[in-house]
This record gives C-alpha cells, structure tokens and sequence, in this order.
C-alpha cells in the first residue's frame, strides 16, 4: 500500500539522477533502515499474523523500517516499551491503554485490530449459557483478574453478580469438560477453539453481542511519537494492514507461516488454522470494508466510554486518535 503518492515530475527528477549516478561508476547512496519496535501483547501465536506477514514480505523494510516484533507474555506487559522507547508501537487494548493513561502515561489508540471484543463466555450444548441472563445460578470459571469483566457485563445487563458462582480456574477447558463449572470466561479464539480441536462441541457467547463494547488488540503510540515520528508512525501501520488483509484472504496459509517462523513455540497446527479462521470475524466489519482496517467510529468510542464507566474508569474521547488511518485510508 503507497504511503504517498509520487508525482510524475518526483519519478522522473529520481530516475535521472540514478543515471546520471551509474554513469559515473557510482552508486546512489542507501539510506539505514530506521529501527523500530512493535510490542505484541503476547506469546508468539496466530493472533499477530498480520505482523508476521508484513515482516517476512519485507513490507516494512521497503518502507524504510527495521522493524523488530517483540514477544509479550505474562511477564513481558506491552505498556512500558512504549513509553520508554523500545517500542514505536504496542499491541494493547482500551481498558489497558486508559488504565496507563489514568497514571499519567502519554498514550492514544491509533488503530483498532478487533472490531469485536473477544472476550466470550463458553459452555456446553447440555447446559448452555445464551444470554447473560442466563448466568445467574451457574458456576463461571474464570481468574479472579477477569472480575472487571463480568462486573462491566452484569452492570451493562441489570444482572445481580451476587447471584453468580465465581470458581477461580486456570486457564483451561478442563474444569468445564469435568463439570467442575458451567461455563468459562475466555477469549472465542482459544479455549473453545481447543475444545473444538479435541471434537468437543461447545456454545459461546460473545459479550460484545451483549453490551460490553471494548475495542481489543488496540495500536497505541505515544503523543510524542505521534509529533516526531509520524512518518514511522504511518509505515508501520500500513505494513500491519496490508499484512491482516492477507491474512483474510488465506488464513490457513498465514497460520502456516505463523508455525514456520516459530517452530519451537509449542504451537498446535490444527489450533492455529481455526484460530486463524475464528478471529477474522472479530476483525474485519462492514465498517472496516468501507473505511478500511483498524478504523473505529465517534459512536463506537461512546460505547467504549460506557464499558469503561462500568469497570469503574473514566476516559475522555481523545484517547483516541485516528489521523495516522486518515493518512492511510484517507480522511
């Protein structure tokens, strides 16, 4: 994707003086790639394929970049690199970024990767959780980290948390398939993925579908590199949308890179292809096919406030800034 449009009269005045330069028996000088980092907000997996395609295309590079993904983990928080510097770009998401923002880090979204917040609530066809109305009465498994989570999503649905079981799980699948639960909170794109792959069938329930609005694997950048560095800034991202809409067009093949670049990460191969498949749902919308990928609406950053509220934080609406999409998919 052109960064820029080149004007006829810019190709011309830089093809001559690449002639003029080789009849001379010399060489055009090269200019050193700039290095920046991109923090992902986990281990290496599917979830960043995207990235991994832009980087083994040379995408970056041919923009000038020396990108370098750093992995995330449970030990590895994406918020820090950002602000000291590491990173030019971290993976994070809104209640992260404003939580950050609320200790005085100096951060703004600039892209949105999942249209649709992951997070889900999985159980089994025999006893199926459909509505958060259904969830009074039954055991959820889930850390107790989540808790915001659920509070937000009863909050949002006039549900008494009260009434709900809360069984602190690791996790994993498996206190459910053992009737330890009735359901679990998770992400749509792995534990019932898991349960799939073993053949168990499983129901989720997308908190997006009800109420909880949380923009997810946000692109966060920080005000001064939004002043300094805004050209990175642009390449970077136009390397990662090109990169996810690739990945749209084969997930499979972009799960197969993903296994290739990172053999010895433990990945399943058959995980990997239909988490591929599961979160391409989550990250592409009628929205995105009109304005283009990461875009978010003023009445979709309303929601976001709302979710927020309910999880107890406060947050302006210039949390978000969309002006590097706008100079890539035009304002």
């Amino acid at each position: 994707m052109p960064l820029r449009s080149l004007s006829r009269r810019t190709l011309m005045t830089t093809a001559t003086a690449g002639l003029a330069l080789a009849g001379m028996g010399l060489r055009a000088p090269v200019r050193a790639a700039t290095p920046a980092g991109l923090q992902l907000s986990w281990l290496h997996s599917v979830q960043f394929a995207g990235s991994y395609i832009a980087l083994e295309n040379g995408w970056w590079r041919d923009a000038g970049l020396d990108v370098t993904l750093l992995q995330g983990g449970p030990n590895a928080p994406v918020e820090p690199p950002v602000v000291a510097g590491t990173a030019l770009i971290g993976i994070s998401a809104a209640d992260y970024a404003s939580a950050a923002v609320a200790q005085g880090a100096p951060f703004r979204i600039i892209g949105v990767a999942m249209q649709k917040n992951p997070f889900a609530i999985a159980s089994l066809p025999e006893n199926p959780v459909r509505t958060p109305a259904d969830l009074p009465g039954r055991r959820i498994g889930m850390a107790l980290a989540n808790m915001p989570v659920l509070q937000a999503l009863c909050t949002l649905n006039g549900i008494d948390i009260d009434a709900i079981a809360v069984v602190p799980t690791q996790y994993s699948a498996q206190p459910l398939l053992a009737g330890e639960v009735d359901c679990l909170l998770c992400w749509e794109t792995d534990l019932p993925v898991a349960m799939a792959v073993q053949g168990v069938e499983s129901e989720t329930m997308l908190l997006a579908d009800h109420g909880y609005v949380l923009h997810s694997q946000t692109y966060i950048a920080t005000e001064d590199s939004l002043a300094s560095r805004r050209a990175d800034l642009v390449a970077m991202m136009a390397g990662e949308i090109r990169g996810w809409e690739t990945c749209r067009a084969d997930t499979d093949a972009a799960a197969d890179l993903t296994l290739r670049m990172f053999p010895d990460a433990g990945l399943d191969g058959a995980m990997q292809r239909m988490q591929a498949r599961r979160q391409i749902p989550l990250m592409f919308s009628d929205l995105t096919d009109a304005r283009g990928f990461g875009w978010w609406t003023d009445e979709g950053v309303e929601a976001n406030i709302r979710t927020l509220s309910a999880m107890g934080r406060e947050v302006r609406p210039d949390l978000w800034d969309r002006s590097i999409l706008e100079e890539i998919h035009g304002a």
